[in-house]
């Protein structure tokens, strides 16, 4: 299969292969974690990495997703850059502001009635979508600061808010409903039964989103290949072992401390278990750090097997939505194969219609993950032809 399969020659050229590659290598991953969620025998509720009950298997089956959330984030802070090839500062800053506005509109409304399957929307959880949203929102007004003061106030977010981690407000102040939004994970009642999760905290996405943004210079045309390959492998080599460092003092850079376990392996997975609600420095480290060092390892590659993930990386949000929608339907599904009527199901007791004591085994979960991805593969390829052959700017923001 070649890239022209997928896109039309004139579209190849105006795209960075690496970076459509990556992102569309987490989203594939992130298909994982979400039918392990609704499709693994109690997984809505269970914690995968409860070392008192976890696998092996199980846990680094959670772990390995933690790459998704911040590989995302980041490049769509890239990408917001190389848009600027094309927009006037002025001109991306209105894109970014009005994308980022629908982006959080979609995230409240179409990505939770697929996350909950509740048309009377009693549980809003902010998410993903809502906090690259709001990412942008605030990057629309920063971009016009110098790029190293924008990389300074991004390096100032990373390495410094979890100083912040033992700060906290009178509950059901506005205050405290402000530092939910921005730092402390949190259930914000807002009455009548209706509750939202602050799932997403922002302060550390917004600095994960503008550093995204600053090492998009690294990909302008004047940047020679072999620099930009060194230049993001030395950046990935420093984030990994900023996170060994960091992480052996075990004083700093996350709220839980690493501790030694009943096992070497399950101590290993004590240090690498890490913070992602808000996520923690060495959480962004150890996510970012082998991001980076695929993208210099990607660079100048035209490999077989790259376009296929193309075809996911270049249409995130429509893949986001009908994978979300495919994988609960398929929850579904189950429950009612296994014998639960339809008028038992209850889709408003937060729990998404998901009932304990069902579900399938981890191999079964992760033969319907494969299932799903390839579901989507023509799916994707479909709508991100329609996209590209549409010379409509409403496009930009699906």
């Amino acid at each position: 299969m070649s890239v022209t399969a997928t896109l039309p020659l004139n579209r190849v050229a105006a795209r960075i292969l690496s970076i459509d590659t990556v992102r569309g290598i987490v989203m594939v991953i992130m298909a994982l974690d979400h039918t392990r969620d609704f499709i693994h025998y109690n997984g809505f509720f269970y914690d995968a990495t409860d070392f008192n009950t976890t696998t092996p298997i199980l846990y680094m089956t959670r772990w390995i997703t933690h790459f998704c959330a911040p590989t995302f984030v980041f490049l769509a802070g890239t990408s917001a850059y190389l848009m600027s090839r094309k927009k006037t500062k002025p001109e991306l800053s209105v894109f970014l502001l009005t994308r980022g506005i629908w982006l959080m509109f979609v995230d409240i409304t179409v990505v939770n009635l697929t996350i909950w399957f509740d048309i009377t929307f009693s549980v809003t959880a902010l998410e993903v979508v809502w906090a690259t949203g709001f990412g942008m929102v605030v990057l629309s007004g920063l971009l016009f600061l110098p790029q190293r003061i924008l990389l300074a106030i991004g390096l100032l977010i990373l390495l410094g808010h979890n100083a912040l981690d033992g700060v906290s407000f009178q509950p059901g102040t506005t205050m405290d409903l402000i530092w939910s939004m921005l730092h402390q994970r949190n259930a914000i009642p807002l009455g009548s039964g209706r509750i939202a999760f602050t799932s997403y905290p922002v302060l550390p996405w917004i600095g994960i989103i503008i550093l995204g943004y600053c090492l998009g210079e690294l990909f302008r045309p004047d940047f020679g290949p072999q620099k930009r390959r060194q230049t993001l492998k030395w950046i990935g080599i420093g984030a990994v072992m900023g996170f060994i460092l960091i992480r052996s003092l075990n004083s700093y850079g996350d709220p839980a401390p690493w501790a030694m376990q009943k096992t070497p392996l399950f101590t290993f997975f004590s240090f690498i278990n890490l913070t992602k609600y808000p996520p923690s420095l060495l959480y962004t480290l150890i996510t970012l750090g082998p991001a980076i060092l695929l993208l210099s390892w990607l660079e100048g590659k035209r490999a077989n097997w790259m376009p296929f993930f193309v075809v996911y990386g270049r249409v995130p949000l429509f893949y986001f939505v009908v994978h979300f929608f495919i994988i609960h339907a398929l929850a579904i599904v189950l429950l009612l194969l296994d014998g639960i009527p339809w008028s038992a199901i209850n889709f408003q007791n937060k729990t998404a219609g998901m009932m304990p004591n069902h579900g399938l085994s981890l191999g079964l979960t992760y033969g319907v993950w494969i299932l799903v991805v390839f579901v989507m593969y023509p799916l994707c390829r479909w709508y991100g032809r329609i996209k590209n052959q549409s010379r409509s700017p409403i496009w930009s923001y699906l």
